[in-house]
Parts: C-alpha cells; sequence; structure tokens
C-alpha cells in the first residue's frame, strides 16, 4: 500500500501512546473491531517498538505504523519490528532518504507553506498538518488547497471527534489523526469496549 492508500483505509488514524507492551494487541484488536484498522504508534515511550511488534503478529487487519520518527536509523528499526508506514512530525533531506531507503511509506509533517514545498521536492505529495490547530487548522488547509492542488493531507493536532467532520469534509483532507480514540484512563483500566465504541464514532465520519 502506498502511503494515499493507507491515509483513506481509515478516515481517522489514532495517535497512540502506549507504555505497556502487554495492552498493545487487546488496544489494536479493539480499534479495528471499531472500524479503525490504520494504527499509528509513537516512538514516545520504551514499549513502542515491541508494540508495534505484537500488533504487527498478533492483528493481521491492523495496519499498523510507527509516529514519532526523528531519526533516520529508525526507519530500518521500525520496519524490522512490523511498521508497515511512518509519520514524523516534520522533514528533513535526511529523514526522506532514510524512508526511501527502507522502502517504508512515509507521511511527513509540515506546517508552512515552504515546508510543503520542501517535501513535494522530496518526491512528497500526501502530507500530515502538524501541529493543525496551531497552524491555522481548517482556514489553512483551505489556504493551501490553492496552490498545493495535488496534495493530500492528513491534519494531526488538536483535532477532536466534533471538529474532525469539518476536516474531513474538506477536499484536500483524507483522514485526520486523532487521540481521543485511546484516552489513557480506558488504555490504563483495559476498558477496550469503551476503545471499541469510540472506534465506532470514528469510522462513522467516513465520508
Amino acid at each position: 500500500m502506498n502511503i494515499r492508500d493507507i491515509m483513506r483505509a481509515s478516515p481517522v488514524m489514532p495517535v497512540i501512546v502506549l507504555d505497556r507492551v502487554d495492552d498493545a494487541v487487546p488496544l489494536a484488536r479493539a480499534l479495528v473491531e471499531g472500524g479503525i484498522r490504520v494504527l499509528e504508534v509513537t516512538l514516545r515511550t520504551p514499549a513502542a517498538l515491541a508494540s508495534i511488534k505484537a500488533i504487527a503478529a498478533a492483528v493481521p487487519d491492523a495496519i499498523v505504523g510507527v509516529g514519532t520518527v526523528t531519526l533516520p536509523a529508525q526507519f530500518a528499526e521500525v520496519k524490522a519490528a512490523g511498521a508497515r508506514f511512518a509519520v514524523t512530525p516534520g522533514l528533513t533531506a535526511e529523514l526522506a532518504q532514510a524512508a526511501k531507503a527502507a522502502v517504508m511509506p512515509l507521511l511527513p509533517g509540515v506546517m508552512t507553506p515552504s515546508e510543503v514545498i520542501a517535501a513535494l521536492a522530496h518526491g512528497f505529495d500526501a502530507m500530515k498538518l502538524f501541529p493543525a490547530e496551531q497552524a491555522g487548522g481548517i482556514g489553512m488547509l483551505k489556504a493551501m488547497g490553492g496552490p498545493f492542488a495535488d496534495v493530500l493531507f492528513c491534519p494531526t493536532g488538536g483535532v477532536t471527534l466534533e471538529s474532525a467532520p469539518k476536516f474531513l469534509a474538506l477536499p484536500n483532507v483524507a483522514c485526520v489523526g486523532g487521540s481521543w480514540l485511546v484516552p489513557k484512563d480506558k488504555v490504563a483500566a483495559g476498558d477496550w469496549g469503551a476503545i471499541t465504541q469510540l472506534a465506532r464514532g470514528a469510522a462513522a465520519l467516513k465520508v
């Protein structure tokens, strides 16, 4: 799958921060059961790599990717763990080269028109607007649609269940990133039924 196919596979890409590897598989199963297949497990905790490996092995219906990639060496590590795509908060030439060397679909983070131009120069036409609300949200995406009509975005950062439909209604938005699908208290309590319900609500946003 290329990155555009992955973006279109779920209207919401949950931004997942896991403190315990034991939570990874039941969380992934709960999200997939609710209709959300694309999962972004962020490299923000020591449990991230092992969690990606566990999900990739045990939840074949999930399209598991890795977020918060900031170092070129991480691409080989996460690919070995089973990640099928990567997401970065920003983009450098070194990250772009490492993604291509790993043959891994990449959703690079951008915030400004100059960063969009730089990403295009590296061959990327699908990008994460991050942090979306701070970058101007819906107004910014509408403005970007003029000079960058062929760029597809996944706004992430500050997007909520309430604002997601407005983002998804834009022609240059394929999906949104959201942490509301994986509330820390529900994960800590192992309340997978509640997370499946949240996933069902998110999956229903598909237009």
